[in-house]
């Protein structure tokens, strides 16, 4: 099994695990804080109202005795207050002490409620006979030893519930230290948990990162080497495309050639023969006169079909009279051809001999398409410096084409581009159904770099 592979399966049950205990240890924690919390509000609370019944026991007794000692009935008040507010009391303790929690203890506070009862009746019986006028009775319990050992009792008995509350807050304090620490130390295990599960992740991440980028390094070599052999294979393309058309041109030249020094010596023989043979028989028959004139119009026109081919093969304008002037001518003709409206606005550029030959082939196939498909009513041939080069274009109004779309005719596209790619030139088509074609090709000057490109 791969180190990934072992990372992944190790990583993600970690951290699964880590969360789920987070969540329990969260969870007992916080159940367990709120169940010790609320005992500890409880075992204070009742710390409290025992305080607050020895209080209102001393409140009754300074009553008592001061109504016993002075007479004044505005001692009694206070007593009666207390003790409503210890018997109100003892019914709240009553109910707290009957909750299953402190069952064990009910027990004691009844001891402490009956001592509470019996003290309260002493004191009755005292106020009585002192409202009775009874000296002797009351003072006589006063003075016994039955009052002080029932407070004695009352106060040890509340002391002892009082002790057992504050036991119970403490063992509730220790417990939530201890669910505290029992939290603090399974937040800490979880944490390391996380912590190395994150570090797996983390590890896994990288070798993720690392496989991805050797990927990417070796997809970018591949990508390279197949841009290198694109580029050499194009190169070798538009090398042998140069040279095919160099060789298509030499052969029209040696085929131009053979036809006007070969053909056109026997068509121009044949001709002066005809004119030897008519000069020379002049008594003859009107049939074989006529023969005679149509032998030489045929003899006519094969030497004017001969100077078309050649033309069409190897334009002797082109090295003759230059660019400009057999482009005109040759807008001229196709415009006298075709019957359609042709601008051709031509500018004086510096182009090598391969590069007008190029640019003279480029305007001549365009035009031919032109006549073949178009179907349009004028054309515009311009001819311009452009960038350190020049610029050729031919525009029509006629009905467009889809470039994205491959055409039977699209082979003569095809043959111009590579035409002038082969002399480090650009073509470019603007075209669109109805609304007419563009061709335009970029070629480098004569005195520009190789490299250099629009």
């Amino acid at each position: 099994m791969s180190p990934r592979r072992r990372a992944a399966i190790l990583s993600f049950p970690l951290a699964l695990i880590a969360a789920l205990s987070l969540l329990l240890f969260g969870e007992l924690s916080y159940h367990r804080s709120q169940t010790a919390l609320q005992d500890t509000t409880d075992a204070y609370d009742v710390r409290l109202e025992v305080e607050r019944l020895l209080r209102l026991m001393v409140d009754a007794e300074s009553g008592q005795r001061g109504y016993l000692l002075t007479g004044r009935t505005d001692y009694l008040k206070p007593f009666a207050e207390a003790t409503q507010s210890i018997g109100q009391l003892l019914l709240g303790m009553t109910r707290f002490y009957l909750a299953p929690a402190r069952s064990e203890q009910m027990g004691d506070f009844a001891r402490l409620a009956r001592l509470v009862e019996t003290k309260i009746s002493e004191m009755d019986v005292t106020l009585q006979a002192r409202r009775d006028g009874r000296e002797n009775a009351w003072r006589a319990v006063i003075e016994s030893e039955i009052g002080r050992e029932t407070q004695e009792q009352l106060r040890q008995q509340a002391v002892g519930l009082a002790l057992v509350e504050s036991a119970r807050l403490q063992s509730h304090q220790a417990q939530v230290s201890r669910t505290l620490l029992i939290s603090r130390i399974g937040v800490a295990t979880m944490t390391m948990l996380s912590l190395l599960a994150f570090y797996f992740y983390l590890r896994q991440a990288r070798q993720v990162i690392a496989l991805r980028e050797r990927q990417r390094e070796v997809l970018e070599a591949e990508r390279d080497t197949l841009d290198l052999e694109v580029r050499e294979r194009t190169a070798q393309l538009t090398e042998l495309a140069r040279y095919l058309q160099t060789s298509q041109e030499n052969q029209r030249s040696l085929l131009a050639r053979e036809l006007h020094d070969e053909l056109g010596a026997l068509l121009t023989s044949a001709k002066l023969d005809v004119a030897r043979l008519q000069s020379r028989l002049p008594a003859i028959s009107p049939e074989a006169r006529e023969r005679i004139a149509h032998l030489n119009e045929v003899l006519n026109s094969g030497i004017a079909l001969k100077r078309r081919i050649i033309e069409d093969l190897r334009p002797s304008a082109l090295g003759n009279l230059g660019l400009l002037a057999s482009l005109d001518i040759l807008t001229r003709e196709f415009a006298k051809s075709s019957g359609l409206e042709v601008q051709a606005t031509l500018e004086p550029v510096e182009l090598a001999p391969d590069g007008e030959l190029t640019v003279y082939r480029f305007v001549q196939e365009a035009l031919t398409n032109i006549a073949k498909y178009a179907k349009a009513e004028r054309v515009d041939v311009v001819l311009q410096p452009n960038n350190g080069g020049v610029d050729i274009s031919v525009r029509d109004n006629g009905k467009g084409f889809d470039p994205a779309v491959v055409r039977s005719s699209a082979h003569g596209l095809v043959g111009m581009r590579y035409r002038v790619e082969a002399e480090r030139g650009s073509m470019e088509i603007d075209a669109k159904p109805g609304g007419g074609t563009l061709l335009r090709a970029w070629l480098p000057s004569s005195a520009a770099e190789p490299s250099a490109k629009p």
